[in-house]
């Protein structure tokens, strides 16, 4: 293959993601805000550590222990400590900022209407003669015994997976959607859910260790002080770090809480807010411990999509180049309702099509159930997913919800 001839899939993309180290590495559009979270979590630390380096220097010196401050309370295990939580920190930021959500493949171009839904589902318009299906906009799917709808993507050409939403600031459909978090710069999604919820725990653990060792500090200098007024004077660094981790810990700290309370009960951010299932059943919970145990020792479901699979350059010019084409969607469910997006050309020759299920567990994020439907799926400029589906067959899964 020829750089002339072909390009990566994540040089193709349509998504407003940002790309490093050949496409291994996938953030999201405002992903400088990453340097300026490091900066919040890192520098306090740091500055701790640094604290506490000093503090052992000058207690193994007797000279500077006659002309300065030295407290035990700051000793190597804090150190320790402090520095090995704030990497693992660092680390869990970066796993939850570089790598895919759980974005979904487009699809190419408008699918078959006949191909996605049952023919009862769709409504017909007549024009010149001929029959001119009209595609629902939502159709309903089973999870655990009740029905859910999924709708239908304008952006992305195809029916959401259940528990999926499209992110208009990447915009793409993410599975398991949650939210699209400013501060590590990336949606928070089915696959780094996970390393977001130990983001910001630990760092919730952090602010609270500094907050209580400063503390510590302060008042076991009150005795050379005179009074625990006078050491928060002499010691205003301690002080300093007091007061910034205090205001972290209701921020962060409250973040952990409230997505432990979603973790608990099986729900995502948007769900929380838009659906609020503390008034009605919710299809995904399976019980405290359940839930908890497939969040943290499930196995992530690999990606959707092979940002470094080759494309052809050619079916993309073609596809840059195309006319618009109009999406019909059926009056019966909300109302007439057209759309206008690219059309776009498949490579239709030298590329694999891959058969698989359109509603896997990979997709739902846990354990497959009765029925699924088969779809085809062909690499196309966009790695997008041409899905041939069976008809009148029941959607059916036993969805764990992460």
């Amino acid at each position: 293959m020829t750089s002339s001839s072909h390009l990566r899939l994540y040089q193709a993309w349509r998504g407003r993601n940002l790309f490093f180290c050949g496409g291994r590495l996938i953030f999201g559009p405002d992903a400088a805000s990453l340097l300026l979270t490091t900066f919040l979590i890192a520098g306090p630390s740091l500055t701790f550590c640094i604290q506490i380096i000093v503090n052992l220097y000058h207690l193994r010196n007797p000279k500077l222990q006659s002309i300065t401050t030295t407290s035990t309370v700051l000793g190597v295990p804090v150190l320790v400590i402090a520095l090995s939580v704030t990497t693992l920190d660092i680390i869990f930021l970066f796993l939850t900022s570089s790598r895919d959500p759980g974005i979904m493949p487009r699809n190419a171009k408008m699918p078959n209407p006949e191909e996605l839904v049952d023919e009862d589902d769709l409504s017909v318009e007549w024009v010149d003669g001929r029959p001119h299906y009209l595609l629902p906009r939502t159709k309903d799917v089973e999870i655990n015994g009740y029905i859910v709808k999924v709708k239908f993507c304008d952006t992305c050409l195809l029916y959401r997976l259940p528990r999926a939403s499209h992110c208009s600031i990447c915009n793409n459909c993410v599975q398991r959607f949650d939210h699209h978090c400013p501060w590590v710069g990336q949606c928070i999604g089915l696959r780094n859910y996970r390393f977001f919820y130990l983001f910001i725990s630990s760092a919730t653990f952090l602010s609270l260790y500094i907050f209580v060792i400063s503390w510590l500090n302060i008042i076991y200098l009150r005795k050379h002080y005179g009074s625990i007024f006078l050491a928060m004077r002499g010691e205003i660094l301690s002080l300093a770090l007091i007061i910034y981790t205090f205001m972290g810990v209701w921020f962060v700290g409250g973040l952990t809480v409230f997505h432990f309370y979603l973790i608990i009960t099986n729900q995502t951010t948007y769900e929380s807010f838009r659906y609020q299932y503390e008034k009605r059943k919710n299809p995904y919970n399976k019980g405290v411990w359940r839930n908890i145990t497939e969040l943290f020792f499930s196995r992530i479901p690999p990606s959707m999509c092979e940002f470094r699979s080759w494309v052809l350059n050619d079916s993309i010019e073609s596809w840059s180049n195309s006319s618009s084409s109009v999406i019909s969607f059926s009056s019966r469910r909300k109302g007439s309702l057209s759309n206008t997006s690219s059309s776009k050309h498949k490579i239709d020759d030298g590329l694999k099509s891959v058969s698989q299920n359109s509603y896997s567990s990979a997709n739902f994020g846990g354990t497959s159930g009765a029925t699924k439907k088969n779809s085809t799926k062909e690499v196309d400029p966009m790695n997008n997913v041409h899905e041939s589906q069976e008809k009148d067959v029941t959607i059916k899964t036993n969805q764990t919800g992460y």
